[in-house]
Formats: structure tokens, C-alpha cells, sequence
């Protein structure tokens, strides 16, 4: 088990969701995941810290009355200066609209839109560094944003992060691989087919799991609902979940090496 301490400007650092029902949601991914929590308090709008085996690794809070659109999880990139990322984001054609403002005891956020429409936030880790874990099971393993342009998309995020990429030509759709110092730490492609209509542009995240059978199984005891039941690709075997109150991730169990 490696702990993070802080990430590459750029990288997935953080996931978290603001939830319509956080009870409910506090107990489907901790059935799911072996999540504990703590709750930060009334200061911080009840803004939940998953913990796992002790490390920190995802947040849970209560979606605010009246916030539009669905609940999402929002997949937050790095920053080693979020205002310098926040100008770079309109500069790009991109809107923040949350920010960039300090939090108390742990960094300085922004949440923003990209040239796409797709939702992301901004991370200067400070106190808080970040997920302490990723690639282990119940933590995030992998961040995709899924676009209906992801050409612009991939434009945006290289002007505002300098991402590289790679072409994927035998995944199904276009799907490019992002680089931060040459290093793969995401992927940028097109929405696949089977998604509601009008779903918007979004950052997809995946949870690492031991067994995606076993995991999604348990989704479904606990609540959620698997929109796409487990299925072999070259990375692994992923699935596709509707939690308790609807929203979408994705599981993932890497072949042991």
C-alpha cells in the first residue's frame, strides 16, 4: 500500500459528492467500499471524510437545496496555484463558478466548468494533500472525461494543464490517454453509447474493487442498481453503478500482475 502526499499539477487528486440523501448515501459506500466517516461538522456543512484502512480517500456532504442537476462525482486535478489554474481555465474559454476561495485547515479549491460543459475542480493541497490512497481497492483508480467533443475537450486541458496524450485507436469510440511529465494519469474520450439523452459532458470516476462481480452484487443489496453489468476489457473488469439515489460511477478490478 503506497500513501500519497501530494500530486503532479494536473493529476486526479480528489473525488467527492455532494449527495440529496447523505445517511443514505454514508451507508451504501460504506457497505460497498468499507468506508468510515468523519463528519467535519455544522462549520463545513457536514462535509464527510471517507476513510479507508485509516486514509483518507473520497468526500461526502449534503447537496445543497435547490443546486441544479443531478448529483455527480466531481473528479478535482491538482493545482500547485489554484488562481493561476482558475485564470488559465477562463482564458481557455472554461467558467468558474465556485471560487477560488481558501478552505480552512486543508487548501484553496476552485470548481469550474471546462470549454465542454464538464464539471471538475481545482486543488491546492495545503493541510489536505489529496486522497492518501488510489489504485487500491476502495479508493478512485482512474479519471475519464467523457465528452461529446472531446477534441475541444483536449484542447481546453492542455491549454490550462499542459496534458499530452496518447490515441488509443483500438478502444472502442476516440479515446486518448492524458499525460501529466509523461506520465498516463487519465484519459479523455467520447461519450459512450446507452447514456441518457441529454447527459451532459462529465468526469467519470472508477473505484478500484478486489472482484467487480462481488462489488456490484453489493451495489445492488445496498440500494444502487448496475446500468452496466461486469464486463472483461484489457484493463480489467469494470461495471457500471447507479448509487442509492441514482448517481454514476464505475468499478474496476485490475488483473493481478
Amino acid at each position: 500500500m503506497v500513501e500519497f502526499t501530494g500530486y503532479d499539477e494536473g493529476t486526479p487528486c480528489w473525488v467527492d459528492l455532494m449527495t440529496p440523501d447523505l445517511e443514505r448515501a454514508k451507508h451504501f459506500y460504506g457497505e460497498l467500499f468499507g468506508w468510515q466517516f468523519n463528519d467535519s461538522g455544522e462549520e463545513f456543512g457536514h462535509y464527510n471524510l471517507a476513510m479507508k484502512d485509516g486514509k483518507v480517500v473520497a468526500g461526502l456532504g449534503p447537496q445543497p437545496p435547490g443546486q441544479p442537476g443531478p448529483a455527480v462525482w466531481v473528479t478535482y486535478l491538482w493545482a500547485d496555484d489554484a488562481d493561476a489554474v482558475a485564470a488559465r481555465v477562463v482564458k481557455a474559454d472554461g467558467n468558474v463558478f465556485m471560487g477560488p476561495m481558501d478552505v480552512p485547515g486543508a487548501g484553496r479549491m476552485a470548481l469550474a466548468l471546462d470549454s465542454t460543459g464538464a464539471v471538475f475542480g481545482v486543488w491546492q493541497g495545503r493541510e489536505h494533500r489529496g486522497s492518501q490512497l488510489a489504485n487500491e481497492p476502495g479508493a478512485f483508480t482512474w479519471n475519464e472525461n467523457l465528452n461529446d467533443d472531446p477534441a475541444r475537450a483536449r484542447s481546453f486541458y492542455e491549454q490550462v494543464y499542459g496534458y499530452t496524450y496518447d490515441a488509443m485507436p483500438e478502444w472502442p469510440g476516440e479515446y486518448h490517454l492524458l499525460k501529466v511529465k509523461d506520465e498516463v494519469r487519465g484519459g479523455i474520450g467520447s461519450k459512450p453509447a446507452g447514456l441518457p439523452p441529454g447527459t451532459p459532458n462529465f468526469w467519470n470516476t472508477y473505484f478500484s474493487v478486489a472482484d467487480t462481480d462481488e462489488a456490484a452484487a453489493v451495489a445492488a443489496r445496498n440500494g444502487g442498481s448496475v446500468a452496466q453489468a461486469p464486463f472483461d476489457t484489457p484493463v480489467g473488469r469494470m461495471a457500471v453503478i447507479l448509487d442509492a439515489s441514482g448517481t454514476q460511477f464505475s468499478l474496476l478490478a485490475v488483473p493481478k500482475a
